[in-house]
């Protein structure tokens, strides 16, 4: 018999894809980290303009936290700002929706917000990673307080209409049977010595503990009902106190019977790198952020102007504009340079005076679907019956995704969930097909699948599907690897005085992490070429 040492072994990389094809992305990341492999990315820190030159002039379009950003630093280093903003608020698609508010989308259906006061929904983005290390440093620079966003929580549902009857399950109890099931066959295949000729014997012998330790697999590494199991996955009869009864262990779910749910994919959300703890969002509403650059950058801001023209010279950029809501007459406001941050779902409709490349650029980009609605209820049934605090669950169904909110628990009167967040898939262009109210009869109807006291409990409601939001027409830019190669520089690049900025000048679109690091990068470019002018 050759000695093992002697054996033509893989690299550690095979190994690590064979487990991430065997047992998926989490088992490969705990293998990675056992084997010191895991790593962060590095922060850069806040952007450090030079003086500008006096009485440098700058038109930003778009008071979204792109333009603010943008703004915000160009101010700072002396330029004279100027911004132009379609909406009668800043913060762009940073928003938050509350009780007396209304909003009217394309085709001019009109929601009035009744939710209680406190309560709100943020039809755009809704959380922070931790590693969105720019977010996080102008929240902190402009005083936002945050609080933590509960994305994981193993006491919600995953659900699916073709699994367990359509009864939803406990998101502990899938996690825990996955990885359980999964490290026992693991386990096997290298008890067996199906594993032989991928590692060393010290290798084998720290996976096999791994697994053990990882799937709460027994003495003879099989993963069954037991104390141990049960404290990941909970108890069918808790551990008490006194002469109550005994703790008795739950049974786990079959492998066969989870993996043909499709729930080990749900599962496997919260391990995305976006999604890990820990998340964060604002007290009061996502609107925070946007209302603290508003605050610094309100004198700099003509609200409700809707552009129609960008024109440039070998001096100047002058943008003609129109009053959003009456019209009228056309105005013109010029500066020395200009930071575009317009959607290129609207932008691609406005003339626009820039090279083939660009122009090209901007036309080639389409732009995803999304929907959410935000739906009161007459109590917080879902900590006070089912001991939901926060979280997400998931499902099949059209509407997605139920997120709990992550603040005010145990609190008296109405509460605000999350009913509906479909993304970029045909449930979300179908839901946008909808009247508002439609669609928040949809997520009653679809959500009472998985929460029966919906119906009961219900009090009202809003809706936004992002394509029939005026300021955009769509949620963010869609692109594809191809449509990188070819346009992604070319859309990036000054042209003459302009530079484009936004979430769709970014490699994190849908993303304000991404919006702000495209605007420091536009702006630090464009300030180069200033200074050298």
């Amino acid at each position: 018999m050759q000695e093992e040492d002697d054996v033509k072994l893989p690299s550690r990389r095979a190994l690590l894809a064979m487990i991430g094809q065997v047992a998926g992305g989490a088992t490969m990341y705990q293998a990675m980290s056992s084997m010191g492999y895991a790593a962060e990315s590095d922060y850069r820190g806040p952007v450090k303009l030079s003086n500008a030159k006096p009485g440098s002039t700058v038109l930003v379009l778009g008071a979204g936290l792109a333009g603010m950003t943008a703004a915000y630093e160009l101010r700072a280093a002396g330029y004279k700002v100027r911004i132009l903003e379609f909406n009668r608020r800043a913060g762009g698609r940073n928003w938050s929706l509350r009780g007396g508010d209304r909003y009217t989308e394309l085709g001019g259906a009109t929601q009035t917000v009744s939710f209680a006061k406190g309560n709100y929904i943020n039809p755009g983005p809704w959380r922070i990673p931790y590693h969105h290390h720019a977010v996080l440093d102008y929240c902190r620079r402009l005083g936002v307080a945050l609080e933590p966003f509960i994305q994981v929580n193993y006491n919600a549902y995953l659900h699916n209409t073709q699994a367990f009857g359509g009864k939803p399950q406990r998101f502990r109890h899938v996690q825990t049977d996955l990885q359980g099931h999964v490290a026992e066959l693991l386990a096997k295949a290298t008890n067996q010595g199906g594993l032989d000729q991928a590692v060393t014997k010290e290798d084998r012998e720290r996976l096999l503990e791994g697994l053990k330790a990882w799937g709460t697999l027994d003495k003879e590494y099989r993963y069954v009902a037991s104390s141990a199991t049960s404290d990941k996955r909970g108890y069918e009869i808790d551990p008490g106190g006194g002469l109550m009864p005994l703790a008795k262990p739950s049974q786990p779910l079959g492998l066969n019977d989870i993996l043909s749910s499709g729930m080990w994919a749900q599962v496997n959300a919260g391990n995305l790198y976006e999604f890990q703890s820990a998340i964060f969002e604002p007290v009061g509403g996502m609107d925070q952020i946007g209302k603290a650059f508003e605050r610094e950058l309100k004198p700099l801001i003509q609200y409700g102007a809707k552009v129609t023209k960008i024109e440039q010279s070998a001096s100047k950029v002058t943008v003609t504009w129109v009053d959003a809501d009456k019209g009228g007459a056309a105005r013109q406001a010029s500066a020395d340079w200009c930071v575009c941050t317009i959607p290129l779902s609207i932008l691609s409709q406005i003339d626009v005076q820039v090279g083939e490349p660009m122009r090209d650029a901007i036309a080639a980009v389409p732009y995803g679907a999304s929907v959410k609605v935000g739906l009161e209820f007459k109590r917080r049934f879902w900590e006070q019956d089912e001991l939901i605090y926060g979280g997400v669950t998931q499902t099949n169904l059209p509407i997605r995704n139920i997120s709990y909110p992550s603040t005010g628990f145990f609190s008296k009167g109405p509460g605000v969930l999350l009913g509906c967040y479909a993304f970029d898939n045909v449930h979300a262009f179908r839901l946008t097909a909808m009247s508002p109210e439609e669609r928040v009869q949809a997520a009653l109807d679809m959500g009472a699948q998985i929460h029966p006291q919906y119906k009961q409990e219900f009090k009202t409601g809003v809706s936004v599907a992002w394509n029939r939001v005026p300021f955009i027409n769509g949620c963010y830019g869609r692109w594809t690897d191809a449509l990188r190669e070819q346009h992604y520089k070319n859309l990036c690049a000054i042209d003459g005085r302009i530079v484009l900025a936004g979430e769709h000048a970014s490699y994190i679109p849908a993303w304000m992490e991404g919006a702000i690091l495209s605007a420091l990068d536009a702006i630090q470019r464009l300030h180069a070429k200033a200074q050298a002018a």
